[in-house]
């Protein structure tokens, strides 16, 4: 007999600052992935510009819907995507701390 894990995906909003350079990424581990970022571990874009401070993330219950979010939001204007961190991150606090606990 096979189990079937489901696995849990998380789109996901880096910023260099408040209101900075920001990257949206997909993944099923967020907390390896951030570290990754924040740690130079993550050749391309992140690592260039400096963007490792987790501002926002949501969860999607499959891959398909994940994706989908994600090309949405890379499709979104600059104004929607900083409207959707503030609603839900008015500091632009790092929220990798809030993962570790």
């Amino acid at each position: 007999m096979v189990l079937y894990m489901k696995e849990t995906f998380y789109v996901y909003i880096l910023a260099s600052q408040r209101r900075g350079t920001l990257y949206i990424g997909v993944t099923t581990d967020l907390t390896k992935r951030v570290y990754e970022h924040k740690n130079g571990l993550v050749d391309g874009f992140t690592n260039k510009y400096g963007v490792h401070r987790l501002v926002y993330y949501e969860i999607a219950r499959d891959a398909e819907i994940a994706l989908s979010r994600e090309r949405q939001m890379k499709k979104w204007n600059r104004v929607w995507k900083l409207k959707l961190i503030e609603e839900h991150n008015p500091e632009w606090a790092d929220l990798y701390e809030s993962l570790m606990r």
